[in-house]
């Protein structure tokens, strides 16, 4: 091979790794929609007591780093996946193990998320959490918007 090819097939694996980790952060892990409606709502809507206030922020304080920890795996998934396109050039068995591996990050972050606002739903009255499980309905059920 020539060194323009070389050159070539750097670009367009270099472009292919772009590729994926843009795909990855717009397509594959969107923006937490459902968690800020729950936080809009426990923080702006809803009348909480202190000792509410005082659970619900140590609930958030608690899931916000392991929310970051899941995060940073979510990132590293990303350039593993990243390197394997450009490892493969196509769809092949590393390229397969990422996604599979970045699958399952995201749906523990999920799980977790889920956890997290059961979790401050408790802490809420009757009536509070009437409110609640419609902000969670409607964050679920409204279709995505796309910021750009």
């Amino acid at each position: 091979m020539t060194a323009r090819r070389y050159i070539l097939v750097a670009l367009v694996a270099f472009a292919a790794s772009l590729a994926a980790v843009f795909i990855a952060r717009i397509w594959i892990a969107p923006e937490p929609r459902v968690e800020s409606e729950v936080h809009a709502l426990l923080h702006q809507r809803l009348t909480l007591d202190a000792a509410q206030e005082k659970r619900i922020h140590e609930l958030e304080a608690a899931f916000a780093t392991r929310r970051e920890a899941l995060e940073a795996e979510m990132r590293a998934d990303n350039q593993r996946l990243a390197d394997a396109i450009a490892a493969e050039h196509g769809y092949g068995p590393k390229v397969g193990e990422a996604v599979d591996r970045s699958h399952h990050v995201m749906g523990q972050l999920q799980k977790e998320t889920l956890q997290h606002i059961f979790a401050m739903r408790a802490v809420l009255r009757p009536d509070q959490a009437a409110q609640f499980d419609a902000a969670i309905v409607k964050a679920l059920t409204q279709p995505a918007q796309i910021n750009r």
